[in-house]
Formats: C-alpha cells, structure tokens, sequence
C-alpha cells in the first residue's frame, strides 16, 4: 500500500523517497546520458491504484479505462507539472509526490 518511484533501476518506497534521492537518481542518469524512466505507482493512496512513467519510459503501453474525479486531478496534475515531457525537472517530480501527501 502508498507509493513506489522507480528511476532507473532503483526503487523506493513511501517514507524511503527523498527529494535528495529523487534528484540524485535524476541527475545521475542524465549525467551519464541515459534516458531518465521514472515510474510512480500509487496502490490504494487515499483511495487511488494509477501508476505513472515519464516519457523516457519505453515499452509502456497506455491504460484504459475511466477515471473517477480523484483519478483524473492526479493525471491533470501529472501532466500540469510537465513530467509527461522528456525534460521534466527533479523538482517536478518532487512537487507532484509532495503535492499527493506523499
């Protein structure tokens, strides 16, 4: 239950996710000119089971589906903080964790 983001390879879960570590992973893979996958899952956060990939993603197939008004602020939001852009920012990221409660 509650959130895990994935960036990369590493894996981290409710109160282990730190906007230090969100940045360190971000950065480090930009560093090193990879493309930065960053995967956020919610499994029954207040409610909510959705689960996000940036654009850097690749092989992730699009949900389906409707959502309910709770669902869709999340998305609106994912998307109003650009991290559906391949040049998101950590702070992006970080913004929409702090932003759910997280």
């Amino acid at each position: 239950m509650g959130v895990r983001v994935i960036i990369g390879m590493n894996e981290r879960a409710n109160g282990d996710i730190t906007p230090q570590w969100i940045t360190e992973q971000i950065n480090r893979l930009r560093h090193d000119g990879a493309s930065v996958c960053a995967k956020v899952i919610l499994n029954d956060h207040n409610g909510v089971n959705l689960s996000f990939a940036t654009s850097g993603c690749s092989g992730l197939g699009g949900g389906g589906g409707r959502l309910d008004g709770a669902q869709q602020r999340i998305v609106d939001l994912w998307r109003k903080l650009h991290l559906n852009n391949e040049d998101f920012s950590p702070g992006n990221l970080v913004a929409f964790l702090k932003q759910l409660g997280c």
